[in-house]
């Protein structure tokens, strides 16, 4: 698929995945949203991408929101199909197994901060703004908003952004757990290309096996949660990964880790 709405670049195995409206502040229109559900299967399936990175255009807006253009003309199939088409696309970034990172350079309202909340870690500028306001509109969040919100920052954090639709600044949003980390807006880029490659210096099996035993845990009992992760650490003890770990540490030197 060519892109018409998204800038995408693979630098050595990070793929660049910025949302290019902004003139719109990046809003998500259906366009946007089949593009973004291609850029995530291209992240899961393409070998050669080991990680990604999302960012918007501009200096305005990582995603300010849904394209209000298109809610307005929508009837209940309509706007049902919508909210599980944009599910889908944000739910095979969560579990492409490996690491996505928003660079969030500015307003992330509504479908915006939804997107942020399915990568898996989340880097904010210091001008960066989060909310989810659709109560505003008499409509409610559609795009997992009222699942990983309260997930993330617990249920009476979500509950106060979703029914005020109120908006934070960056360093609330990191008080409340909502993001990882507040940098200066020129550095924003450059801290989340430094935190994937980190990433991406470890064991990559077991990167892709502890983000699925987080994933599914969350669903889980204590109990269950625990047998997965059991099951994972015994399964990467079977890999040359594993050994290539255990030998290159007692060896003091840095491991060749080959995925397998």
């Amino acid at each position: 698929m060519s892109y018409e709405t998204l800038l995408f670049e693979v630098r050595d195995a990070i793929a660049f995945i910025t949302i290019n409206r902004p003139d719109k502040l990046n809003a998500l229109n259906d366009q946007v949203v089949d593009e973004l559900a291609d850029a995530a299967e291209r992240v899961a399936s393409e070998p050669a991408i080991r990680g990604a990175i999302l960012t918007g255009a501009g200096q305005k807006a990582f995603v300010a929101g849904a394209d209000i253009a298109d809610l307005a003309k929508q009837g209940p199939f309509d706007g049902k199909a919508r909210a599980l088409r944009g599910q889908a696309m944000l739910r095979r970034f969560e579990t492409c197994g490996k690491p996505v990172v928003a660079a969030i350079n500015g307003y992330a309202l509504g479908g915006g901060c939804e997107l942020a909340l399915a990568c898996h870690l989340r880097l904010a500028s210091e001008t960066a703004k989060f909310g989810q306001p659709e109560v505003k509109l008499g409509i409610a969040p559609g795009y997992g908003g009222t699942q990983r919100l309260p997930r993330l920052v617990g249920k009476g954090n979500a509950l106060q952004l979703i029914l005020t639709g109120e908006t934070i600044d960056a360093r609330e949003a990191h008080r409340i757990g909502l993001v990882n980390k507040v940098v200066p807006a020129p550095e924003l880029l450059a801290e989340a290309e430094r935190m994937v490659r980190g990433i991406l210096g470890m064991g990559p099996l077991a990167v892709r096996l502890a983000l699925e035993a987080v994933d599914r845990g969350l669903e889980m009992t204590l109990d269950e949660g625990l047998l997965l992760e059991a099951n994972h650490f015994g399964l990467l003890a079977a890999t040359r990964d594993m050994k290539e770990g255990l030998t290159a540490f007692l060896e003091k030197r840095a491991p060749k880790f080959e995925g397998r």
